[in-house]
């Protein structure tokens, strides 16, 4: 394969992050903020014009983005619902109860409820799960598929947080929602002093060898160094390496990578040990590691060191 431009390496400079372990740079986390507590019920974390990024306020606003979830994952992509999850239309399950449930909504379009009220839409949503709940609850969703606890026990005096269920209504996949979402994020990330984020992201379909080419691009150039690895549980276990670097042709591997694992990759985060296939949901699923510490600098300082950009 030609070097330069569209070298792999070029490529994935574009992902990652300015530095890596071992370089001196200050660390963005846990700035002295005056509001180092616990969200206030429906408190706003950013708004871009009409749309508002904050914390579910109730369990309705967690059904409406169950209901969210199930239009994107079974409607429009190719999840198997169960006879429950077809009645309710709601993709739910019993981690939704003690998660957290981070929103992006439209006051430009407004919906009715069963009251006749008007609310907002919404039309983003991130699920989250932060490790001291967790504990309590019997662990992360993760978990299921890859080893997290060996790194989680490795790493005794940092606080891990879980991401999951991340869905768009498809006319608001765009720069906005995105930029928003993540904003959500990082407040959510000073505010709880969350050290390392991790969790699955999907790649469509269940056949690996299918997407050979992705999965092997991410083995060869977004694999996480040893100390930040974690591997596929064994009887789950996918080779991602599936094909030698110089066969890969990099520009066409990372254009077909979801949006939202390309943007995983541009934060700074790194690839697990393995892929899962998921047949319920359809998918091949990659783990990704965000240690809060190796986030690209150029992505802290874009959102603020205190989560300002779209603070309202």
């Amino acid at each position: 394969m030609r070097q330069g431009l569209f070298s792999p390496r070029n490529l994935v400079r574009k992902f990652t992050p300015n530095t890596r372990p071992g370089a001196n740079v200050p660390s963005p986390v846990h700035p002295v903020s005056p509001h180092a507590h616990p969200f206030k019920s429906g408190e706003t974390l950013g708004r871009i014009g009409s749309l508002e990024v904050r914390m579910a306020r109730n369990f309705k606003e967690v059904k409406k983005a169950q209901r969210l979830r199930y239009d994107v994952f079974y409607e429009e992509m190719s999840a198997i619902a169960d006879a429950h999850t077809l009645a309710t239309r709601r993709d739910a399950d019993p981690f939704d109860a003690y998660c957290d449930h981070l929103l992006v909504v439209d006051h430009a379009s407004m919906k009715r409820n069963k009251l006749g009220r008007l609310k907002p839409e919404i039309v983003g949503t991130y699920r989250i799960l932060r490790q001291e709940i967790a504990d309590r609850r019997g662990g992360f969703y993760t978990a299921g598929e890859y080893d997290i606890q060996a790194l989680i026990d490795a790493n005794p005096g940092k606080r891990f947080m879980e991401l999951g269920r991340s869905c768009v209504l498809k006319p608001y996949r765009n720069k906005k929602t995105v930029e928003l979402l993540w904003h959500g994020i990082w407040a959510y990330v000073l505010r709880h002093k969350i050290d390392v984020m991790l969790g699955c992201a999907s790649i469509e379909g269940t056949n690996p060898d299918a997407i050979a080419e992705q999965l092997s691009f991410l083995h060869h150039n977004a694999r996480a160094p040893e100390e930040w690895r974690v591997r596929a549980v064994e009887d789950r276990y996918v080779e991602m390496n599936r094909l030698p670097a110089e066969a890969i042709n990099a520009r066409h591997a990372l254009r077909a990578l979801p949006p939202l694992v390309k943007g995983y990759l541009r934060l700074g985060a790194f690839i697990g040990d393995g892929a899962v296939v998921d047949p319920q949901f359809g998918t091949t699923d990659i783990l990704i590691i965000m240690p809060v510490s190796e986030l690209n600098t150029r992505y802290v300082n874009y959102y603020g060191a205190d989560a300002s950009r779209y603070a309202s």
